[in-house]
């Protein structure tokens, strides 16, 4: 998959975002969106894709353990469907269980204060989405 790909980790009181290369190989996070309404937090994710040039956008899906889907899951659906609406772009949405626990396990082992992990949280999740995203899309020919 060439082009950028925009990443977002919907949560409650903030969105984090990550950036692939243009090749869709690497990613790095980006700055996070305090949500304040679902409307204005839709428009600041599509500002940043628009003004990152990103062919599409990965939201996570917030799944139960069992696979399920639950209020989390739905309202990532309806936010995505307000990104998709403020874009004009695909967006995909992608299996996010753990990405968050993951994180906070890695950030924890490299011994990162607890205010400061609350600031990257957000942001290398969407990373670790988005990773994720791309690696599990086939190898062009």
């Amino acid at each position: 998959m060439k082009g950028r790909m925009l990443a977002v980790d919907y949560g409650g009181r903030r969105i984090g975002l990550a950036l692939s290369d243009p090749t869709g190989t690497a990613t790095q996070p980006l700055p996070n969106v305090e949500r304040r309404g679902e409307d204005q937090a839709a428009r600041e994710v599509a500002a940043v894709a628009r003004a990152c040039e990103a062919r599409a956008v990965v939201v996570g899906l917030p799944l139960r353990m069992d696979g399920t889907e639950g209020p989390q899951a739905e309202a990532a659906r309806r936010f995505a469907e307000r990104v998709r609406q403020y874009t004009g772009l695909p967006v995909h949405l992608w299996d996010e269980r753990l990405t968050t626990v993951q994180v906070e396990r890695l950030l924890v082992s490299g011994r990162v204060r607890r205010r400061r992990r609350r600031a990257l949280r957000d942001g290398l999740s969407a990373a670790l989405l988005l990773q994720s995203f791309l690696e599990a899309q086939p190898d062009p020919l």
